[in-house]
């Protein structure tokens, strides 16, 4: 059985595959029982920009939307398959990180996340370009591509649930990532991104960078290298 012991929790951003501290920290409790769990990077405009250069260069390399669909297809089942094999380990961190009964977060957030990202994954080598309905005298045709870098924005009560929703289509179509989990909920979203790297995803494909929402989410909404902003957030967001 997986224990709290066993978790070795790692607060610092993910960027091009490799962890970084960045300028500034903040100490990320548990509202549980109010234990600190770890030093968490407070991204700022720099981390950010870090992350969306990465991710750019990985769009534009080719790295992952240049692999053929079987293989990125292949890539993402595995990425699923890595969430249910550390299942134990993601549910416990989540009760943790933001306090839901960890009965739930394992039956319900771990699966619901790792059938989402298995969904899309096994899409890419289904969903066909068309040739749209025309006259004798015109030919439409119509293909779908990746857009480019995505920014991915997701609130604190269903971490990932709410990132596999946005991060699997985005990825299944050859999109390069920048997620800005919750300050209050950051744990989970880290240990995917390792998770991914792991399943063969390639480093600069899926960044994530923690923060507060005007600090970090700000600048990521506005940065004008990112081609597409996916967010859950309340009104005032």
């Amino acid at each position: 059985m997986f224990t709290i012991s066993d978790l070795k929790l790692d607060g610092r951003a993910l960027i091009n595959g490799q962890r970084v501290q960045g300028n500034a920290v903040f100490t990320k409790t548990s509202p549980v029982d109010g234990r600190v769990l770890a030093e968490v990077t407070r991204g700022g405009e720099a981390e950010i920009d870090q992350a969306v250069q990465a991710a750019r260069a990985a769009f534009d390399d080719a790295r992952w939307r240049g692999l053929p669909p079987a293989q990125r297809k292949r890539v993402m089942v595995k990425f699923a398959d890595q969430l249910l094999a550390h299942a134990d380990e993601l549910a416990l961190t989540e009760t943790l990180d933001m306090g839901k009964p960890v009965r739930y977060a394992r039956a319900v957030d771990v699966n619901s996340a790792a059938n989402c990202i298995r969904w899309y994954g096994e899409a890419v080598d289904k969903i066909y370009d068309e040739i749209a309905p025309t006259g004798s005298g015109s030919l439409a045709l119509i293909t779908r591509e990746p857009v480019g870098v995505v920014g991915v924005i997701v609130p604190w009560n269903y971490p990932m649930i709410m990132a596999a929703w946005k991060i699997a289509p985005a990825l299944a179509a050859g999109n390069s990532i920048v997620l800005k989990p919750s300050e209050k909920s950051p744990l989970t979203a880290l240990r995917l991104a390792e998770l991914a790297l792991e399943a063969g995803i390639p480093p600069g494909v899926f960044n994530v960078v923690p923060g507060f929402g005007l600090e970090a989410g700000e600048p990521l909404a506005l940065h004008m290298d990112v081609d597409c902003i996916a967010f859950t957030g309340s009104t005032k967001v």
